[in-house]
């Protein structure tokens, strides 16, 4: 078989049906949609239901979505470790690691696992229990 002897498999490719293009066209007038009638005419609404309420209303809404709500990039203890003693550890320092994929509103260190390197680390938020580990590990930590 040659390139030029290729063809697509039968019924892959179909012609498109040309709606409304005069009455000998089989699909003329009317377009396919029948006489009058609601569904004659353009479109109906996503969810429209005759006039019966909508399904997207009847429901009860519940909850409450804070617009301002910030969210961390949350960094563990023992992901750390991974970096030589005396190292400076910044945000973009744990997204060239690897560690932190988006850094979102910043990074939180929370202290899950143990610390057993010297670290400089600047964060924007950190928990307390981590903020004793650091400094128990001989390091420093600061918001930034």
């Amino acid at each position: 078989m040659k390139l030029h002897e290729m063809k697509p498999n039968e019924g892959a490719r179909n012609v498109r049906k040309r709606v409304g293009r005069g009455t000998s066209s089989g699909t003329g007038k009317t377009a396919g949609r029948g006489q009058k009638g609601q569904k004659a005419r353009s479109k109906v609404r996503l969810g429209f239901e005759g006039g019966q309420m909508p399904l997207f209303r009847r429901m009860p809404k519940r909850g409450f979505k804070n617009i301002n709500r910030k969210e961390y990039a949350v960094v563990n203890l023992n992901d750390l470790n991974r970096f030589e003693d005396g190292a400076e550890i910044t945000s973009t320092v744990l997204i060239e690691a690897g560690i932190v994929k988006n850094e979102l509103s910043g990074v939180k260190l929370l202290a899950n696992g143990e610390l057993n390197k010297k670290l400089n680390i600047k964060v924007s938020k950190y928990s307390e229990a981590a903020k004793a580990a650091v400094e128990a590990a001989g390091g420093s930590i600061e918001v930034i």
